[in-house]
């Protein structure tokens, strides 16, 4: 694990301390690898090596041939 020391300013560590108590972490390291891991799941999939691995899993796939949309209708049964 790495060790880092910041410096916040007053606002962001009020609101930190916020995140402390309002979740029930015991310190504000807690509190702070919570709000990163929240903002890591709220990155575009595109910046996220699984949605990556999906994508190119997809792209390997053969696709159906149709030269209309009621073909593809009939294709996918709907």
């Amino acid at each position: 694990m790495v060790k880092a020391t910041i410096e916040l300013p007053e606002r962001e560590n009020r609101t930190l301390n916020i995140v402390k108590g309002q979740h029930g972490f015991k310190n504000r390291d807690q509190a702070l690898i919570f709000l990163i891991q929240e903002y890591e799941q709220s990155l575009e999939p595109e910046l996220r090596p699984k949605y990556v691995k999906k994508l190119m899993q997809i792209d390997k796939q053969k696709g159906i041939p149709f030269k209309s949309i009621e073909e593809l209708r009939k294709l996918t049964g709907e």
